[in-house]
């Protein structure tokens, strides 16, 4: 790293922390990444399926195509497995090879200049001055938290803090195929994924099946994914007798952006600030935007003397009305009974089409 102070220190490298980190390095700004892991693509807790917005509006519009997979339709299944098939002209999502895009993102915070540093963890921080000292590194002037729903950034700083979460488990299987493989197949199910959903879909190197559930630490319990898929398997076109390769897991944030997200020089991004979807646990097109909009922010403010990038990024969080009023109404009113009743009707639909492909309020 050079000698010189960084303008900007990101903790974590993941969509929101890249994002952040790019912008401020494409302005000419010194920026210093921390990442615990030492290799970008391992322990993931993304499902890595990017929204339409997202693969054609930001830096992800690069992605190699060896590292994606289109698809261009949902089928929602209600809890007895009928289902109905959903489509808008045009959209689409993408799945990923998700640790390959994970290193091909560290690859572009380097080429951009970021000082990346693999395996070395945020453990602690000081005032200093007029910026912030990092234990182990030293002095910077702006500090980002973009280290995931448990932020250690958050804590040090006294920033808001996440504290509604679902949990959730995803299997990989590498080298499968489903039966139809052009289709995200998402299941409703309050036995098995009260307060969420479970899903499958192909992805570039094989399938992805997960399973997520609302997390209440006093009554904690753990998804039943094993259980899940034998339920569902053969609806959602899964081959028999797979064994699972890769497995993901940890808490998702879901009440929308924490309180105080930005004070003092300390701002978190991603899922530390609570900036994903309540509803459809998405976070990847949110977090890159409001990522990218705080290392702009952070450059325009120390380069150009533009406002202080704590109101930008305040400003910049999705608020997500209409989603947290869809989240408040599907924890406490969440029946199989309707879907299985009104699958097939028109406001189930425009519903879903809201929530899947954008037609919606944020």
């Amino acid at each position: 790293m050079p000698s010189s102070r960084p303008d900007l220190v990101v903790v974590g490298a993941s969509f929101a922390g890249a994002a952040c980190a790019i912008a401020a390095a494409q302005r000419g700004l010194h920026v210093c990444v921390l990442e615990r892991k030492r290799d970008p693509g391992e322990k993931l807790h993304t499902t890595g399926i990017i929204v339409k917005e997202a693969a054609e509006q930001t830096l992800l519009e690069r992605l190699p195509p060896a590292l994606t997979r289109r698809i261009g339709q949902v089928r929602l299944y209600a809890p007895s497995l009928k289902q109905v098939a959903l489509a808008a002209p045009g959209y689409y999502f993408l799945t990923t090879d998700t640790p390959g895009v994970m290193r091909w993102l560290a690859t572009q915070m380097r080429e951009h200049g970021v000082d990346l540093r693999l395996g070395q963890a945020f453990t602690g921080c000081q005032r200093d001055g007029g910026g912030w000292r990092i234990d182990g590194l030293g002095a910077t002037g702006y500090l980002v938290g973009a280290d995931g729903a448990r932020s250690r950034v958050a804590r040090a700083c006294g920033l808001g803090q996440v504290r509604q979460f679902l949990y959730g488990i995803e299997y990989e299987f590498p080298g499968a195929m489903l039966g139809e493989p052009d289709a995200l197949h998402c299941f409703i199910s309050k036995r098995y994924a009260p307060g969420y959903i479970g899903w499958i879909a192909q992805n570039p190197t094989g399938i992805q099946a997960g399973l997520a559930l609302r997390h209440d630490p006093a009554r904690a319990r753990l998804p039943d994914i094993d259980s899940f898929l034998l339920r569902v398997g053969l609806a959602g076109g899964l081959p028999r007798h797979l064994r699972p390769g890769p497995t993901r897991a940890g808490l998702i944030p879901c009440s929308g952006p924490v309180p105080d997200l930005a004070r003092d020089r300390a701002i978190l991004v991603g899922d530390a600030a609570g900036v994903v979807s309540p509803v459809t646990a998405g976070g990847i097109h949110s977090a890159w935007e409001h990522g990218w909009a705080v290392g702009r922010a952070i450059a325009a403010h120390l380069r150009d003397g533009g406002p202080p990038p704590e109101q930008v990024a305040i400003a910049a969080a999705p608020r997500f009305r209409f989603k947290r009023a869809l989240r408040w109404a599907y924890d406490r009113i969440q029946f199989d009974w309707p879907f299985d009743l009104l699958l097939h009707s028109p406001p189930l639909r425009w519903a879903a089409e809201r929530v899947y492909f954008h037609k919606r309020a944020s």
